[in-house]
């Protein structure tokens, strides 16, 4: 991914790229769409409108309070729905509380438990 800013009488123009993806984000309309322009001008490209998504990160814009809110959460519910994790489920800030210890006590003891935990993707869960 690349970033791109210039500065133009203390404003600036942002411009994310990510292969054949990119963003430009600015306080000034008119700096986007002149920025636009050159780039129509020199590539080929599709102009998409308003961002409402990039990379899988959605993006929620409030104009009255003047707030942009980045979010995953089709991503999230994807990943709850892969483990089995309902909806309802608690969110926590650590996947263990802090006074959990684990133990080699605590390692499965039989094969048939073994093999089961082979099949758990625990990165990808807590991840």
């Amino acid at each position: 991914m690349h970033l791109f800013s210039q500065a133009t009488g203390g404003e600036y123009i942002y411009l994310v790229l990510y292969i054949d993806d990119m963003l430009i984000a600015s306080t000034n309309r008119s700096s986007i769409d002149k920025l636009r322009v050159r780039l129509l001008s020199k590539f080929e490209m599709k102009d998409l409108g308003e961002a409402k998504r990039i990379l899988g990160v959605e993006i929620e814009r409030d104009r009255v309070k003047g707030k942009v809110s980045l979010t995953q959460k089709a991503y999230l519910q994807k990943v709850l729905q892969k483990f089995y994790i309902g909806c309802e489920a608690n969110s926590e800030s650590s996947p263990l509380a802090p006074h959990f210890k684990l133990s080699a006590d605590m390692l499965p003891k039989t094969v048939d438990k073994r093999e089961y935990m082979s099949y758990v993707p625990y990165a990808s869960t807590v991840g």
